[in-house]
């Protein structure tokens, strides 16, 4: 049995079970997570707070870190522990639920990073 998406890609096998939908393989034998490589550490890290689109709320916003997926997701864990919060890292960027940016650039700075405030 195979399901076919709107897209025209094989979405779900049951030879392999679920399909990547960036290199169409199975998601264990995914080449798109390989190619996504860390970010060069080029520029400093920014750190902003944002509001927008979260109903009012306001998050940290943690971007430009040169980390891959499994020390980023430590290092947010780490943020969020030291700032007292919640929130979640996806997409190469750290959120953290409230206004914690110099608290977050403190942190970063003591850990060897180029953490810069950005925004107003």
């Amino acid at each position: 049995m195979k399901k076919i998406s709107s897209g025209g890609g094989l979405v779900y096998s049951t030879d392999a079970g679920r399909m990547c939908p960036g290199c169409r393989q199975p998601v264990d034998s995914c080449t798109c997570k390989q190619a996504q490589a860390a970010p060069s550490a080029g520029g400093a890290v920014r750190v902003s707070r944002e509001s927008k689109g979260r109903g009012g709320k306001t998050v940290t916003v943690i971007k430009g870190l040169p980390l891959d997926a499994l020390a980023l997701a430590q290092l947010g864990k780490q943020v969020k522990a030291a700032c007292g919060s919640g929130g979640t890292v996806k997409d190469g960027v750290i959120e953290v639920q409230g206004d914690h940016c110099e608290l977050v650039v403190q942190m970063l700075q003591k850990l060897g990073h180029a953490a810069k405030r950005a925004g107003g």
